[in-house]
Parts: C-alpha cells; sequence; structure tokens
C-alpha cells in the first residue's frame, strides 16, 4: 500500500463511526474520521439515554459520546474536524473532498453520516425556524422556560421531547395525528402521569397546519382536529417527527433505498455499491435507529473493511 493514501477514511463520528474506528485501531488501520458539523452526531442533544447496554445511570449523550471519542482516540484513530462536500468512489483509491478544500484518498471508506430530523414542510415553519421552531429540546428549550409550548410526534423521540420540556415550561402540549403512539411504553406512562397536574396536555387525532407569529417570534400555531381548525397560544413548536438520512451527497454516487438510505448487503452486509465503500448505521438503516444498533453495523462494518483489504491489497 502506498503510505500517502489512508487504509481507511471513516465519514461521520456517531456511534457508528466512532465503533468502526475503535475497530479499526485495533485491526492496525490508522482510521481517519471526519466529523462532520457535530462531534458525535444528533445523539448529543438527548438528555438521558437508559438503554445503553452497562449503563444504568441514564448518562446524556453528549456524555456517551464523549467517552466513545476518547475511546477512539486513545486507541489511534485521527479526528478530522471538517465535512464531507464531494466524494468519488468511482476508482480503486476513493477521493473525498472536505469544505476546507482537503482532500483524502483512501483504500476504503466507510459511511456514518446519520441522519438529522424532519420538519412538517410548512412555510410557515421554515419563517420561524430559529425563533420558536426548533427539532431540539435539549439545545434550545432554556429559551422557553416557564413558557408554553408544544411538540408534533408520537414515537419516543417526541415523549423524550416532552419529557424533557417539562422540567422547564410552565405547559407542554402533546400533538399528534393519531390516537395511538409508536412510542416505549415507558415514555408513555411518564408522560401521561403528568396529564393531572395541567403541565401537560395531549392532542390526538389532529396536524399543524400553520405556525403563526408576530414576525420575530412564534405566538402560536393553528391545528386541524375533526375538519375544524383551532387556534393554539403558544412560545414554541418542537418538531419530533423522525429523521432523514443524511445521504445527500452519495446521490449518483452509491445506489440509495427510496427512503433515502445507502443500500447496503453488496458482497457483506455493510458494503455498498461502490466497492471498498461500506455503510453503517442511521444513514443506512430505517428501521431501527437506535444508538447500540449503530454502533453495532459500525462495529461490523469495520471488520468488512479489514477482510476486504486483506484480501485486495
Amino acid at each position: 500500500m502506498n503510505s500517502d493514501i489512508l487504509k481507511v477514511l471513516i465519514i461521520g463520528s456517531g456511534p457508528a463511526g466512532f465503533t468502526a474506528a475503535i475497530y479499526a485501531c485495533r485491526s492496525g488501520l490508522n482510521p481517519v474520521i471526519v466529523t462532520g458539523d457535530e462531534v458525535g452526531g444528533q445523539l448529543i442533544t438527548t438528555p438521558e439515554i437508559e438503554n445503553w447496554p452497562g449503563r444504568d445511570d441514564a448518562p446524556d449523550g453528549f456524555t456517551l459520546m464523549y467517552s466513545l471519542q476518547k475511546h477512539a482516540e486513545k486507541l489511534g484513530a485521527k479526528l478530522v474536524n471538517d465535512k464531507v462536500v464531494k466524494v468519488d468512489f468511482s476508482e480503486r483509491v476513493k477521493k473525498v473532498y472536505l469544505a476546507s478544500g482537503k482532500e483524502y484518498c483512501a483504500y476504503s471508506v466507510i459511511v456514518c453520516t446519520g441522519a438529522r430530523a424532519k420538519y412538517l414542510g410548512l412555510e410557515s415553519e421554515t419563517l420561524y425556524k430559529g425563533k420558536g421552531v426548533s427539532a431540539c429540546a435539549t439545545c434550545d428549550g432554556f429559551f422557553f422556560r416557564n413558557k408554553i409550548t408544544a411538540v408534533v410526534g408520537g414515537g419516543s423521540a417526541a415523549f423524550v421531547e416532552a419529557l424533557y420540556l417539562t422540567n422547564l415550561c410552565k405547559k407542554v402540549y402533546l400533538i399528534h395525528r393519531r390516537s395511538s403512539f409508536r412510542a416505549e411504553k415507558v415514555l408513555v406512562d411518564k408522560l401521561l402521569s403528568l396529564q393531572e397536574s395541567g403541565k401537560v396536555e395531549f392532542i390526538l387525532e389532529a396536524s399543524v397546519k400553520e405556525v403563526t407569529g408576530n414576525g420575530n417570534m412564534v405566538t402560536g400555531i393553528v391545528y386541524e382536529k375533526n375538519n375544524e381548525q383551532v387556534n393554539l397560544p403558544l412560545d414554541g413548536l418542537f418538531v419530533a417527527i423522525g429523521h432523514q438520512s443524511a445521504t445527500e451527497i452519495f446521490e449518483g454516487v452509491l445506489e440509495l433505498n427510496e427512503n433515502g438510505t445507502v443500500k447496503t448487503g453488496f458482497g457483506c452486509e455493510t458494503g455498498t455499491s461502490a466497492t471498498g465503500v461500506f455503510a453503517a448505521g442511521d444513514c443506512a438503516d430505517s428501521v431501527y435507529r437506535q444508538a447500540i444498533t449503530s454502533a453495532g453495523q459500525g462495529c461490523k462494518a469495520a471488520l468488512d473493511v479489514e477482510k476486504y483489504l486483506l484480501e485486495n491489497y
């Protein structure tokens, strides 16, 4: 191998990326991790993680990801705080271009770009992003202390957001388009138990139609229920309706599924349509989307890379 060409480059620094780096280091592959916009990925905004094996103290996402980062660095992984803007996987040696203008060449690449929050797609929602509309309660909840907020969604993420906000806000509405929830039962029970206090109110079988405001900040929303539109005064709206894979830069380069995830299973479980390129975590998973499953896929990708390099170089 040419010493100027990396054995493996990892794109992304979430659970999948850092776990891949840990295993790659143990295989002597000297991985380089391009971290992306946020070191630690979307998990760093999670206030409590109660289902990470071996951690019964419910660590926050930032603390957990920092420990994974330190583990990877201790074993020799190199972090590059930059963002990938373009890739060329057409040749045997892969080329990766960064926002800073730097370029890397590698014999193999592991894609761990994760996912980003979905929004409702309303024009008024876009107008008030950062002015009362958010997709991250742990990032922005502080600004709504003793105020009235609403969370849109019915999955575990929505309930985590709502529970976090109940510690800060005067009142929290949870708005969901169905009458049942996809969230973990323990989270649903926790939020339901707060109804009697008046801090939480559920608005079910309803959909948000408009975000209203004074031009500077959100003042409320309009939601539709039973074919009637209702005005609800609010100070903030938190959208928690899921995530979409962050795979735009791979369009036309890697084969993607209809939902935007990287299609895997080419030659091995984490192999992509480009030989020598592997994918792990939420960028390739639209079913489980758990930190622990992403970490497991990162492990698999690193082992698949080790096998690929042994067989081809």
